[in-house]
């Protein structure tokens, strides 16, 4: 006796979920609640530059607030769940671009103050920079230089309690901050 079941011709007996398993749903959602996390421990002024929802940008603030240890992980679970309807990977990568940028944002600061520094130790200095620099403006240079010398004399005769000159201090690493900035730029 034959199968009395029809068979269509399009059936290839293939009836499997093509979908992703249980297993990476669940480490999808893990990694969301992670992000959440990392939310909850930024600063409002850095949520605010992020592409948060209204719901999920309130719910990160509430977690922030939480003094409650069960309170908090259960907002975070939320905060991950929220997480679904946003731009997870374009959030992960602001994220990393702060965690990355800022390295190399203050290691570029530590090599301008070591040149500032050099600049009002030796002369030689500005001639280097100068050979770098050919566009620089030479005169405002020489100036904030001498200025910022006259600082470090009358620093050292300061009392106890005043307050240090550094307007010109600050004012070279600003010249040479827009120096470097103009230069990788163009």
């Amino acid at each position: 006796m034959q199968n009395d079941i029809p068979h269509s011709e399009d059936d290839t007996g293939d009836d499997q979920y093509d979908g992703p398993s249980k297993s990476q749903v669940k480490r999808e959602m893990l990694a969301l609640v992670d992000l959440g996390k990392e939310l909850v421990d930024l600063s409002p002024e850095r949520l605010k530059q992020l592409p948060l929802s209204e719901r999920l940008y309130d719910a990160i603030r509430l977690a922030q607030r939480t003094t409650s240890r069960e309170g908090l992980r259960r907002q975070v679970h939320f905060v991950g769940k929220l997480m679904r309807d946003a731009d997870a990977a374009l959030i992960q990568t602001q994220l990393e671009t702060w965690k990355n940028g800022s390295k190399e944002q203050t290691q570029a600061m530590h090599r301008l103050e070591s040149l500032r520094d050099r600049l009002l130790k030796d002369d030689q200095a500005l001639t280097d920079l100068l050979t770098k620099f050919p566009g620089a403006d030479v005169q405002h240079l020489r100036t904030l230089i001498r200025e910022g010398r006259k600082e470090q004399v009358a620093n050292t005769q300061l009392r106890p309690g005043q307050d240090p000159l550094r307007k010109h201090y600050r004012a070279l690493f600003q010249a040479l901050k827009t120096l470097h900035d103009t230069e990788t730029t163009t």
